[in-house]
């Protein structure tokens, strides 16, 4: 066990936020027989009204709290005391992908917090000195920080891609601060010395982009205002085919990408995953854990989207085994990469769910 202070010292997180026990931590093992929840039961589960995606097109006032290393920027919808929801976007996306589901979850009666992570939006590091560093285990504290400097003790969290991963990584590692999880493309937990090993071409030649960071040129590309506007748009035109949004929604989202520190966190990002960028040693010990894959005991709904091409084959087959409590498993047929921004309502339907397990 680490106390508050020393945790506090070893993070640069300040003393006024809380100590995060490493008793938390779950051995790699299977002994909890997980067990499928396809609907609540005896409860009843309110059935969140249909939207069409695109029905809102902006939060209200951006708020800013101090919580770890960074000036947090969120929006939040919703009563002030409702049960309380995190929504946690990826890359390229910021805070829009949750534009209409945050209605229609404070609608339910949640209170909805939708962050910039760290690099996006108007987050930005308290200090020059601070590493740009977006190592995984990093990010996820950043969203404790941000818990305890809005004094929330347990949260339903819910997020795809960087946010997936995020989300993942709390419930596994301190399930005492997660009340439910909902985590598109299931288990995104990243294993470094596994990422060494070659994919098949065909799932490699969707990464290409996590390749092209890796060289000087990615990197200027990234830096440079026009082409990360251009390369960010062409991810959002490959990764979700059947979405038609306008240039108004991309552009929307494209100003959190004007964040001074974007480019070197995106870059940080991934070339951490692939090993070839440093992460920091005070996150050694939460990495360590990570790399044997604990698994997730909260209760889950996992959603696969259909048309994202890194949707790995098998309808979450490949990935059941790390969620060990309460479970179910949705594919949305015809979504794609940005599901909560594509299927605002299936995304909140599931959160609701999760929440009745």
């Amino acid at each position: 066990m680490i106390d508050r202070r020393t945790f506090s010292k070893v993070l640069g997180i300040g003393t006024g936020a809380a100590a995060v026990s490493l008793s938390g931590f779950q051995a790699d093992a299977g002994a909890v027989e997980a067990r499928d929840v396809r609907d609540a039961g005896e409860a009843r589960v309110p059935v969140v009204p249909t939207v069409a995606p695109g029905t809102h097109t902006s939060f209200g006032r951006v708020k800013q709290v101090r919580a770890g290393v960074l000036d947090v920027g969120y929006a939040e919808e919703g009563p002030r005391h409702g049960p309380v929801v995190i929504c946690l976007h990826g890359w390229p996306y910021d805070i829009h992908s949750y534009v209409d589901v945050a209605p229609l979850l404070a609608a339910q009666g949640y209170r909805v917090i939708v962050p910039f992570l760290r690099g996006h939006g108007s987050t930005t590091f308290l200090s020059s000195r601070t590493v740009r560093n977006a190592q995984q285990s990093a990010v996820a504290l950043d969203i404790l920080a941000l818990m305890d400097a809005l004094k929330i003790d347990k949260a339903l969290l819910a997020g795809f891609d960087w946010g997936s991963r995020t989300a993942d990584i709390i419930a596994a590692l301190w399930p005492e601060r997660v009340k439910g999880l909902v985590s598109v493309s299931g288990y995104l937990v990243t294993n470094v010395e596994a990422q060494q090993k070659p994919l098949a071409p065909k799932a490699e030649y969707t990464w290409w982009y996590q390749y092209y960071f890796a060289t000087e040129r990615g990197r200027l590309a990234m830096e440079d205002k026009t082409d990360r506007h251009d390369l960010c748009r062409l991810v959002w035109d490959t990764v979700s085919p059947t979405w038609d949004f306008d240039d108004a929604v991309f552009e929307r989202t494209a100003a959190a990408f004007e964040n001074p520190d974007y480019a070197a966190i995106v870059i940080h990002n991934y070339r951490w995953r692939l090993g070839l960028a440093d992460g920091e040693r005070r996150y050694d010990r939460y990495e360590k854990v990570l790399a044997t894959r604990p698994v997730i005991s909260v209760p889950t709904i996992t959603l696969d989207p259909e048309r994202d091409p890194f949707t790995a084959p098998g309808d979450g087959a490949s990935y059941r085994d790390r969620f060990t409590g309460k479970y179910a498993h949705r594919t949305l047929a015809g979504i794609g990469h940005n599901l909560p921004q594509e299927a605002p309502t299936a995304f909140a339907q599931a959160v609701v769910d999760v929440d009745h397990f």
